[in-house]
């Protein structure tokens, strides 16, 4: 139940970071969602294997490229969904940035309960 609750507030956080940055762009309500279920999945299965890979990289830059990582992660679920278009690295990045804020805030409102 808790994996719904959070899969739905990070749609949530897709569509207003749609709404504020004019270069990422969601269609509809059920791409956010989409984006949220391909996001947590990506974020599961591919981001360790690619901070294992670029570990000496990340130590070397004291972890700042693991924002690289997580841009990458954004740029791949844009050209997997049609409805969730991000118009190009800088505009991934500063979503990625935004959106760990957002999701935090959010699941520490889920959290209290």
């Amino acid at each position: 139940m808790k994996f719904i609750l959070k899969i739905i507030l990070s749609a949530l956080a897709v569509m207003i970071l749609a709404e504020i940055l004019p270069g990422v762009m969601v269609v509809n309500y059920v791409s956010a969602i989409i984006v949220a279920v391909v996001l947590a999945v990506l974020n599961a299965v591919l981001k360790p294997i690619l901070v294992v890979l670029t570990l000496p990289v990340t130590i070397l830059t004291l972890g700042l490229f693991l924002l690289i990582i997580n841009a990458a992660i954004i740029l791949i679920a844009d050209h997997f969904i049609g409805g969730f278009n991000v118009s190009g690295w800088l505009w991934a990045l500063i979503f990625s940035v935004l959106l760990s804020i957002f999701q935090s805030i959010l699941y520490s409102l889920l959290n209290k309960e």
